[in-house]
């Protein structure tokens, strides 16, 4: 790039959480010459002091404020808001996970609208959960919606995008899965459940993981925002979904844990009410999904197996 090329202007709304600032490690590694990058979020993260080019502006998600300047000369934003999903479901934080996703997004559009102006692209994250919890169906992008709170959910946080998004920007929404890393994501927790020799049985065993490796969604955060060729919906996670018992058999056999103890539907279900305080239909139900857009247009994974991810994951 040269000094007269014009620096692009990246908001991440959101983007304090464990994606977010994962995307700014990576941009910072690979390409941080070519963004100035503004978080939006609540808080204001600790690792921003040493980030490169990157600025934290204070924000609810839900309504209009002085933030709405940092919207000035965005080029393009990718919005990754939304409360946690690993909780206790009680009617108080399911009407906050819907909210906290419809809202931000909304008012992402009103502040827009407000100021005149349009970002070049649009990212706009989903959920793969929006297929529900289908026991075997090989989920795509052209599978039919579950039902429940997740595809409920899924399905207003994607109209909300559709409603609040300016005409001209290109769109896309990513519905991920299960995002795996060696510190953060899903990845921390199941390695400790399996160290403790409780990796066995839960369930039916069989519940499908559709994951996909940090490094590789953030090289499709970065594919999204700038390969002008990706376009609408596409299933964010690698092209390997396995049962719960297989990617939990591969982990064991990595950590050299032969325990493996089968855990009970009941006691599960008492332990993330009481202990835990997280769902236990997590673990309990999932999903097999494939990403036949990314595939079919020539994405290709750096962890595209169950083996390369396990050994990348367990290395680290």
């Amino acid at each position: 790039m040269t000094e007269t090329t014009p620096r692009k202007k990246l908001v991440i709304a959101g983007g304090s959480g464990y994606l977010g600032s994962a995307f700014v490690r990576y941009l910072n590694e690979h390409a941080s010459h070519e963004w100035d990058i503004v978080i939006l979020s609540r808080s204001r993260p600790d690792w921003i002091e040493s980030a490169t080019r990157v600025s934290h502006i204070t924000w609810d998600g839900r309504t209009i404020g002085d933030w709405v300047q940092s919207l000035n000369g965005c080029t393009h934003i990718l919005n990754l808001s939304g409360r946690s999903v690993d909780c206790r479901k009680t009617p108080a934080r399911c009407d906050e996970i819907l909210r906290s996703r419809v809202e931000s997004t909304l008012v992402l559009g009103e502040a827009f609208r407000s100021l005149g102006t349009t970002p070049e692209v649009w990212v706009q994250m989903s959920t793969a959960h929006i297929y529900g919890d289908p026991p075997s169906t090989v989920c795509d992008e052209s599978s039919a919606f579950g039902y429940g709170l997740a595809p409920t959910v899924g399905k207003a946080w994607e109209q909300a995008f559709e409603d609040a998004c300016p005409e001209g920007p290109r769109r896309v929404i990513l519905r991920t899965s299960f995002v795996l890393g060696p510190q953060g994501g899903a990845f921390p927790t199941l390695r400790r459940v399996a160290k403790l020799g409780l990796g066995g049985k839960v369930g039916s065993g069989t519940q499908g993981i559709s994951w996909i490796h940090e490094l590789d969604m953030c090289r499709i955060f970065e594919d999204a925002l700038t390969n002008d060729a990706r376009s609408g919906i596409y299933i964010a996670t690698a092209p390997e979904p396995v049962g719960y018992l297989e990617f939990m058999r591969g982990l064991r056999k990595r950590i050299r844990q032969p325990i493996a103890l089968p855990g009970p539907e009941i006691g599960l279900r008492l332990m993330c009410s009481t202990i835990l305080d997280t769902d236990p239909e997590l673990v309990l139900y999932g999903r097999y999904c494939v990403p036949k857009r990314f595939l079919d247009e020539g994405f290709e994974f750096t962890y595209s197996t169950l083996d390369e991810v396990l050994d990348a994951l367990t290395s680290a």
